[in-house]
């Protein structure tokens, strides 16, 4: 068996430079979640590395597939400086890890939520799960492997989180557009939603 990991953060390191910080988090019974932290200019960029070590099962399988299912690892921005972002390390390291606790898949349009601010005083508790590709591009893994995604992360408030369960991701993406909304600023307010 292949150890991804490895493969993985040097598809990090090629798409985002070198990690200025790294901390790891292991949740009982589940294997290392590691946050590794990018700084490209006012922007900083959080990467999970871990989640991609096993791949996601389908909830209702009675057994979870150890070669074949999709692997991903989630990727945040946000504007630094304006924030106490660091602190979202734990929150993520969370959502990284519910495939393993909660056997969930995560994908594009899914939403993901920790129940509490992403970091102090901020106005998400839940993220978008976006399209893969923009940041860092698939890592192909030999077959039967699926490849490894790089799925950026969207913060939206408790508004955003709620009109999106009942008009889509789709039509809440188009409504960022629409607005001109900085999905990169940590303190954004929530776009008009009537």
């Amino acid at each position: 068996m292949v150890d991804v990991l490895p493969l993985v953060e040097a598809r990090l390191r090629t798409a985002l430079g070198e990690p200025d910080a790294r901390a790891a988090v292991t949740f009982l019974g589940t294997d290392r979640i590691e946050v590794l932290r990018f700084q490209e200019g006012d922007i900083v960029r959080y990467a999970t590395l871990g989640m991609s070590a096993q791949p996601m099962s389908d909830p209702t399988s009675a057994l979870a597939d150890p070669v074949k299912g999709p692997r991903a690892e989630l990727i945040l921005s946000v504007r630094g400086g304006l924030a106490d972002t660091d602190k979202v390390l734990r929150p993520l390291a969370v959502l990284a890890a519910s495939p393993q606790v909660e056997g969930v898949i995560v994908a594009p349009g899914a939403s993901l939520d920790v129940g509490e601010p992403l970091w102090p005083g901020a106005p998400f508790s839940s993220v978008l799960v976006a399209e893969p590709g923009g940041l860092a591009e698939d890592l192909d893994l030999d077959v039967p492997l699926d490849p490894v995604r790089f799925l950026p992360l969207l913060p939206m408030t408790a508004n955003e989180a709620a009109w999106k369960r009942v008009h889509g991701a789709q039509a809440l993406q188009e409504r960022w557009l629409t607005n001109g909304t900085d999905l990169r600023d940590p303190s954004r307010r929530s776009v008009p939603l009537d």
